[in-house]
């Protein structure tokens, strides 16, 4: 009897220890660490044949149909992209999870034809040259775009940039821009379209230093009358106690010279813009200050409370869809810290639009109204009965929640 339960004992034993290399030879052969991608496989690979990573899961409606979001067409670097990946070690705290999930526009699945274009390429290569595909994608919605794994398309002849502080009124060499994406493939015949060229391109004359940026929010001979649509960076800061004003944001600043003038004031200002026909990125970046490629439509890259100051002009205005606004105007408030300024810089509409959406739409917010000036638009035509409001507002210190 006892020789029969030690061998049943040996046989168990054997059968655990054989089940057990098994396991550790199948998963050592099968499954490798975060860190093992293979250098000799990653230069061969292509969009067409990734690793194989597993789908996202689809979710299913309330019916027994599921929905549309399938992968049989997605382009196999987004699947690689947007799958979930463990976290290499374990459950985290931070994540409450043992994965993490790459944030990606789902706008995105919805255009598949333009991010099959955007994301077939060599990986560990040269990505396209397809900026406007990228920003059509952003406009769109597919925001933030998948990250890629290839190297962006540079200027062949790049250089040093100028530096401090000249080079906050210096236009950049031409080496220093990729002119694909543009009509103009210069800086020259950027500088002069406004003279040259007809129909309309976003801020046409924005890139002519000696025009009209030279004297934007400077500094007044004398002090503007209260009526005035065209407030002075020197007044606005000093609604505020001195060294109060030190980090803000430009909304679809055009070329930055918002920025620029604050930082000649000791004032650190993010711009956002798009590159709308121009290298608008490009020239901020080379005028020494810092740009923020991000549409209209994206919630702000900032922690709540945070911000001295946000600062728009034009970009705010009646093109964009009225509860859009809405919910942008609170994400301003949210960026804010308490105290916090925002200018409404010559936000326009048309005339019975001001009073009866968009005055309520801002007040309805929570800004403190501390300067509030309406005037008339007429650069296309007194007929056409557009309104321009600068304001300059403010978040409540105390209870602005």
């Amino acid at each position: 009897m006892n020789l029969l339960l030690s061998c049943n004992n040996l046989l168990f034993f054997s059968l655990l220890l054989t089940s057990n290399l098994l396991t550790l030879l199948v998963s050592t052969t099968f499954y490798s660490s975060n860190c093992s991608l293979k250098p000799h496989q990653l230069q061969t690979t292509t969009a067409a044949a990734v690793y194989p990573l597993p789908p996202p899961p689809v979710e299913e409606d309330d019916g027994d149909e599921q929905t549309d979001q399938t992968t049989q067409d997605l382009p196999p670097e987004f699947i690689a992209f947007t799958s979930p990946q463990k976290l290499p070690f374990g459950f985290n705290r931070n994540f409450d999870s043992d994965e993490i999930l790459p944030p990606v526009g789902s706008p995105c699945r919805l255009m598949k034809d333009q991010l099959g274009r955007y994301m077939s390429y060599k990986v560990n290569g040269p990505c396209p040259d397809d900026e406007l595909l990228a920003q059509k994608l952003l406009l769109r919605g597919c925001e933030p775009l998948p990250r890629r794994r290839c190297r962006a398309a540079a200027p062949r002849d790049a250089v040093e940039p100028a530096p401090l502080p000249g080079s906050l009124w210096t236009t950049p060499p031409d080496s220093s821009v990729v002119w694909t994406a543009y009509t103009c493939k210069n800086y020259a015949c950027l500088v002069n379209r406004a003279r040259d060229q007809k129909g309309f391109d976003d801020c046409k004359d924005c890139f002519d230093l000696n025009g009209r940026e030279r004297h934007r929010w400077a500094a007044a001979a004398a002090p503007p009358p209260p009526s005035s649509l065209d407030f002075t960076i020197d007044e606005v800061l000093a609604a505020k106690p001195p060294g109060t004003i030190r980090i803000g944001l430009d909304i679809g600043g055009g070329v930055a010279t918002f920025a620029v003038r604050m930082k000649e004031r000791n004032v650190t200002v993010i711009t956002t813009s798009m590159n709308l026909n121009g290298p608008f990125n490009s020239f901020i970046a080379a005028r020494g200050v810092v740009p923020l490629y991000v549409s209209i439509s994206q919630r702000f890259p900032f922690f709540d409370n945070t911000l001295d100051i946000v600062h728009s002009m034009h970009v705010l205005s009646n093109w964009i869809p009225t509860e859009m606004l809405h919910f942008m105007m609170f994400d301003i408030y949210r960026v804010l810290r308490p105290g916090g300024l925002f200018w409404m810089d010559h936000f326009f509409c048309v005339g019975e639009q001001l009073a009866e959406v968009y005055a309520p739409l801002i007040e309805s917010v929570g800004f403190v109204k501390v300067k509030w000036v309406v005037g008339k638009k007429l650069d296309r035509g007194p007929e056409l009965n557009e309104m321009y409001l600068s304001a300059l507002l403010e978040k409540p210190l105390k209870n602005s929640w």
